[in-house]
């Protein structure tokens, strides 16, 4: 079956870096739309990034420019690069994954259609 595993997370500074990752397996990961939420305390879940089977990527605004999304094909692994963190983007991160969806589902929405999902790891950025 679907396997979503993250890890990676943690407590920073703001100005920090994190990287995330997912270990994925159960499903031909390569040919898979992948990519991240997350929810803050008390705000509903919101796309972070996304990236499709051909590499394109795709981001929420408020995190252009700071976080880099990646896929490692070989590996099964889906990575979020997190740079210049801001109180703000403390929350829980999601990693989830559609074969259907185009990589715009991951981040103009809050997942509603998505099929799986991982536990979730925990980013919290103090100032």
């Amino acid at each position: 079956q679907v396997q979503l595993v993250e890890s990676g997370g943690g407590s920073v500074q703001a100005g920090g870096s994190l990287r995330l990752s997912c270990a994925a397996s159960g499903f031909t990961y390569r040919r898979w739309q992948m990519g991240w939420f997350r929810q803050a305390p008390g705000k509903e879940r919101e796309g972070v990034a996304g990236v499709d089977s051909d590499g394109d990527t795709d981001y929420a605004d408020s995190v252009k420019g700071r976080f880099t999304i990646s896929r490692d094909n070989d590996r099964n692994i889906l990575y979020l690069q997190m740079d210049q963190l801001k109180p703000e983007d403390t929350g829980i991160y999601y990693c989830a994954a559609d074969t259907r969806l185009n990589v715009g589902w991951f981040v103009r929405t809050r997942g509603q259609l998505i099929n799986f999902w991982g536990q979730g790891t925990q980013v919290t950025v103090s100032s």
